[in-house]
C-alpha cells in the first residue's frame, strides 16, 4: 500500500488500481502508462512539482496529461507567482514522499498548492500515478480536486 492508496480507502472514495509491470528504459513514466494500460493519453495525468519565483522549497503541484508540457508561465499565474520552474528532483522526492516517476497528487507529506489542467474538470474518470512507477489510479477528477483541494486551471498549451 502507498500513502496514496492509504487516503483513497480511509476517504472511502471510490477508485479502481492498475498495477503493470514499469520498463525503466522507457522514457516517459506517463507514456508508458497509457501504452501499457490501452488507455488514450488525454485520461492519464502525470503530476509534476515547480517551484516558483526561483526558491526551490516554496513549491506547488501540477497535475496535467501526459501527452502535453507544462506551461510555467500558466503555472506561475496559477501559484501566483511571478515565475515557476521545474522542481529540483530531490526536493521534490522529499517534500512529496514519493520517487521521480511515481509522484502521486495524493497523500503527500506535505498539502501543496495543488492544480489540474482545465482538461480533466469534465472528465468521468481519469488515471494518475498511486505512489509508485508501475502503479496507477483511476478515479473522478472531482474526487481528486476535493482531496487535494486541487484548482482546475489552464495548465498546458496546445
Amino acid at each position: 500500500m502507498t500513502p496514496a492508496i492509504n487516503t483513497l480507502k480511509k476517504k472511502k472514495v471510490a477508485h479502481v488500481l492498475h498495477q503493470y509491470d514499469h520498463d525503466p528504459k522507457h522514457e516517459s513514466y506517463g507514456m508508458e502508462a497509457a501504452e501499457v494500460l490501452g488507455l488514450d493519453p488525454s485520461l492519464v495525468f502525470k503530476t509534476l512539482m515547480f517551484c516558483i519565483n526561483g526558491e526551490p522549497r516554496n513549491l506547488a503541484v501540477a497535475i496535467i496529461p501526459v501527452d502535453k508540457k507544462l506551461n510555467l508561465k500558466l503555472a506561475a499565474k496559477a501559484a501566483r507567482g511571478k515565475k515557476a520552474e521545474m522542481a529540483n528532483p530531490d526536493i521534490a522526492q522529499k517534500t512529496s514522499g514519493y520517487i521521480v516517476g511515481g509522484i502521486s497528487p495524493l497523500g503527500q507529506k506535505k498539502l501543496l498548492p495543488t492544480f489540474v489542467d482545465e482538461s480533466a474538470e469534465g472528465l468521468d474518470k481519469f488515471y494518475v500515478s498511486a505512489g509508485k512507477r508501475g502503479l496507477d489510479v483511476e478515479l473522478a477528477p472531482s474526487d481528486l480536486a476535493k482531496l487535494t483541494r486541487a484548482q482546475f486551471i489552464p495548465l498546458t498549451l496546445d
